[in-house]
């Protein structure tokens, strides 16, 4: 019998050494037999259009888009999801037809993994810190789970303003964190960066205690600083961000093969390699 050939797909960044989506990508097609080729490409930051035009001439398939094109892949775009579109930013490309299809499966990634944590969203409090592309990217899937509330928290208030504007729900609304003294959430997720530079979100200690879930969008070997802290104040229930990379993922690959993996296995395996 001869061997098909694979089915080609890329994950462009930089810097993009650090990677593990092939490693996840793989062990969803070993798992669900499919038959792909997923290798990680360093671009230029100039040379983002290029390099996918090239890969399409190739005969790519997909792509997964990180740091730091996720808007490039939103300006090549033929077509657009609205999840892309209101996030402002692409992580997966699809290219069928001769067209390039945009869509964004972070927040998609993030809700998943909090449901798998037994998370409930429906009717609750979320408190979002940070207004940047992380906050935006994860709003409108947050927001299709029907919560009370969700508050954008950031040093800029009218940077969390501008955002609960662009979306325009009503559950929306904006703070600066020295405004958040007094207020009660069931949710707290970090959408900022501080973790990866061993810093906090300036937010009360008055926000935690037992009930509230605290999620880390940044993960590690050890503990985030944000968890750590959150642990320390009384947070009985904190989920690094691991979970959401592979949920991610497997959104992605739902969208290219049409075949939903399994996340937890993945997740296990990534988390002993660390």
């Amino acid at each position: 019998m001869t061997q098909q050939t694979p089915d080609q797909y890329r994950v462009f960044g930089n810097p993009i050494a650090q990677s593990k989506s092939p490693d996840i990508h793989y062990i969803f097609a070993d798992k669900s037999q499919q038959n792909i080729d997923y290798q990680k490409q360093l671009v230029d930051p100039d040379d983002f259009s290029n390099a996918v035009s090239a890969f399409i001439h190739q005969g790519g398939k997909g792509a997964n888009v990180t740091a730091p094109f996720k808007e490039q892949a939103l300006a090549i775009a033929d077509e657009l999801t609205e999840r892309a579109s209101l996030a402002g930013a692409v992580n997966t490309l699809s290219f069928k037809e001769g067209k390039i299809f945009g869509d964004n499966t972070d927040g998609e990634g993030l809700v998943q993994d909090l449901i798998a944590n037994n998370v409930t969203l429906k009717q609750s409090r979320i408190l979002l810190l940070g207004a940047g592309g992380a906050a935006r990217g994860v709003l409108l899937p947050l927001l299709a789970q029907a919560p009370h509330s969700i508050v954008i928290a950031n040093r800029t208030v009218s940077k969390a303003a501008t955002l609960c504007q662009h979306f325009s729900d009503i559950r929306l609304s904006a703070s600066g964190y020295q405004d958040l003294e007094q207020q009660h959430f069931d949710v707290i997720i970090n959408a900022t960066s501080a973790s990866l530079s061993g810093n906090l979100p300036p937010i009360p200690t008055s926000l935690l205690s037992q009930n509230v879930v605290c999620y880390d969008m940044v993960y590690g070997k050890d503990e985030t600083p944000f968890l750590k802290w959150a642990k320390e104040h009384g947070a009985n229930k904190v989920i690094d961000g691991l979970g959401m990379l592979v949920g991610q993922a497997a959104v992605s690959f739902e969208v290219w093969r049409g075949v939903t993996p399994e996340v937890q296995p993945v997740i296990d395996k990534l988390r002993a390699s660390l």
